[in-house]
């Protein structure tokens, strides 16, 4: 393909990508008062099991608005992830090998599950997360939480901890590609523990331990699944290498 075909390509995908979140913000605005009733919730649990006076405050005429647009376009991006993510896949599918599509096609197979149940564990946790911030305000006090900041507190905390389970699939990527092997990721399982027991640690900082290895749990699951695909890969790499010496030696 020559320049100009690769910039039309590149164009009818960002149209295409562009196209999808449009479509699912247009159904995220429909569903954004169910989300708000979700975000509003670990508030008003606040109210009930501190005994003080707890809601969401929007500080200017256009707060609401402006916040519902927000979590609409957060939704819309959401629903239409295997859209957007697929024109980013099919843009490069012309570039690749077969070995390196077989590889890539795994790739986006697992990121978007992983990425959409680290997800769902990091919502899991905000209750908790809500509830013991809030505490620590005077008990005669009232909590009145700035909408905007609210919602953008709970996205970060959300996509980081989606971010987080989709590691462990570039773990098997680089091993894949020849930079990692299996004995290295096991060898390092000791520094990779202390670093999950970390991040979950500031990621929940609740009084109960319960939210932290929610989060832990499948956290090293997924470190050590990583590893035992890279060792079922350097097995089949290694079993070739001894069948192509072999046959040399023959």
């Amino acid at each position: 393909m020559s320049l100009a075909q690769h910039l039309s390509e590149l164009r009818k995908r960002l149209m295409l990508a562009a196209a999808s979140v449009l479509l699912g913000a247009i159904a995220g605005w429909f569903l954004s008062g169910v989300v708000m009733n979700a975000l509003r919730t670990p508030v008003t649990d606040i109210a009930v099991q501190q005994h003080r006076l707890a809601q969401l405050n929007f500080d200017s005429v256009t707060g609401a608005f402006d916040l519902k647009m927000q979590i609409a376009f957060t939704v819309g991006l959401v629903l239409s992830s295997p859209v957007w993510l697929y024109q980013v896949w099919a843009f490069f599918i012309p570039a690749l090998t077969s070995r390196e599509l077989k590889y890539a096609l795994g790739f986006f197979l697992t990121t978007l599950p992983l990425f959409l149940a680290g997800c769902a564990a990091g919502w899991f946790v905000v209750p908790h997360i809500v509830e013991l911030l809030a505490s620590f305000a005077p008990q005669q006090e009232s909590s009145f939480i700035r909408a905007s900041d609210y919602f953008t507190f709970i996205l970060k905390l959300v996509i980081t901890v989606g971010i987080a389970f989709v590691l462990p699939v570039f773990l098997v990527l680089f091993n894949l590609v020849g930079v990692l092997s299996a004995q290295s990721i096991l060898r390092a399982w000791r520094v990779a523990m202390l670093v999950i027991i970390l991040f979950t640690a500031i990621a929940t900082p609740s009084a109960d331990v319960v939210s932290m290895f929610v989060l832990a749990i499948p956290m090293v699951a997924l470190y050590f699944a990583a590893a035992g695909v890279a060792g079922l890969h350097d097995r089949r790499i290694a079993r070739g290498v001894a069948r192509l010496a072999s046959e040399f030696a023959a």
